[in-house]
């Protein structure tokens, strides 16, 4: 199913409030609950139905989300019989590691396969320069965007992922680093910081994805700052509004061109929130500053969107906008049609918007071996038909 085959109203509704693709329930088969992703006030709710005082809630959020540990027996602050009891009720997961790829630049890919046998990619990307780095997560299995240059775009949306499978791909990232606290406090922190660009569109799973990010940035749990999280959309306003309101996370915008006529063909979400419209969502934005700056992505395809004059326009289109452009180099997958961008022309489109005063990096592609660069990742597991 493509948005573009629906009315707007249906798209809203199908899509935003996930009525066609819900995720799975948090009640195993042998009617075990899974405490990952629940809410704090959810939790407390669990441990009340087992006749437990509040503040049990309180020592399972520290040690399920501040610590990682994944069996109550772990759990030295509750008594023994209390850990059997829980476990006899609940269970902490993970989603299952299917596949795990390491990149000759040392970007990671994580294949996670989940309950129902859906699957998702998930990419932690090192950073050299400061010994830490990103885990690029995904919010839905598939996609119903359709962008035209996007390897998970030719995967069919099979659902939206839970709260729990959103922040289990964190914390299953965090097991294979080994980054939970340590006794002394001696533990690195790699990953310091979380972007919503993996597979899916983060803001037709809003419900779930800000569930995850509340839990990530809960000061006694994970403890992410909101400024280490980015949220990265095609561009769904209604859905960018809220996001803004209720979590502040740094805004990213998947724009990749300057007029709606091509923006149409290349991201067809744009025959339904055309340039003009998504430009004042962006300034309508919550936090939006010099110092948090919103990034618009823009990926460089070679006689398509990379002339000195699409350069010109966009520096005309973001004006007066606290922003910064990452120029993204096409990073080629089985099928696609299109090439990169030549070096001149990279530098030359980075020069014109540099000059203007938005910085405009060129993405250096990471894990193009292993398909875990921007726009290849789609699992490798497709749905039975």
């Amino acid at each position: 199913m493509s948005l573009t085959d629906l009315t707007a109203a249906d798209a809203e509704r199908i899509l935003a409030k996930a009525a066609l693709f819900p995720p799975p329930g948090n009640i195993l088969p042998d009617g075990r609950r899974d405490l990952v992703g629940l809410s704090r006030e959810e939790l407390l709710a669990a441990v009340a139905e087992v006749g437990e005082a509040p503040f049990r809630a309180k020592q399972l959020w520290h040690w399920i989300y501040h610590q990682g540990v994944r069996e109550f027996s772990a759990m030295s602050s509750i008594a023994r019989p209390l850990q059997e009891k829980f476990a006899q009720h609940f269970i902490v997961s993970r989603p299952e590691v299917a596949l795990d790829q390491l990149s000759k630049d040392e970007t990671r890919k994580f294949l996670f396969n989940f309950r129902d046998n859906e699957k998702v990619e998930t990419v932690y990307i090192p950073d050299r320069q400061e010994d830490r780095g990103a885990v690029c997560i995904s919010s839905q299995v598939g996609c119903t965007l359709s962008c035209r240059f996007c390897h998970t775009g030719t995967q069919k949306l099979a659902r939206n992922l839970s709260s729990a499978e959103i922040v289990g791909q964190f914390m299953a990232a965090r097991d294979a680093y080994k980054e939970w606290p340590s006794p002394k406090g001696e533990t690195p922190r790699l990953l310091s910081t979380i972007v919503l660009m993996g597979m899916g569109e983060p803001l037709y799973n809003y419900e779930n994805v800000a569930k995850a990010m509340k839990i990530v940035m809960d000061g006694e749990g994970i403890g992410l700052s909101r400024r280490r999280i980015t949220l990265s959309t095609s561009g769904v306003i209604p859905m960018m509004d809220k996001a803004g309101a209720e979590l502040g996370v740094n805004l990213a915008v998947s724009l990749h061109a300057v007029r709606d006529d091509l923006r149409d063909e290349l991201v067809p979400l744009n025959r339904k929130y055309p340039i003009k419209d998504l430009i004042a969502a962006c300034k309508r934005y919550p936090g939006a500053s010099n110092a948090r700056r919103i990034t618009f992505e823009y990926i460089m395809l070679k006689g398509i969107n990379d002339s000195e004059t699409d350069a010109r326009a966009l520096v005309y289109l973001i004006a007066g906008l606290p922003a910064k452009v990452n120029l993204i180099p096409f990073n080629p997958w089985p099928g696609s049609t299109y090439e990169s961008s030549t070096p001149a022309a990279l530098k030359k489109f980075a020069s014109i918007v540099m000059d203007a005063g938005y910085a405009s990096p060129i993405r250096t592609p990471r894990g193009q071996d292993i398909l875990a660069a921007c726009g290849q990742l789609k699992s490798l597991v497709q749905p039975a038909a």
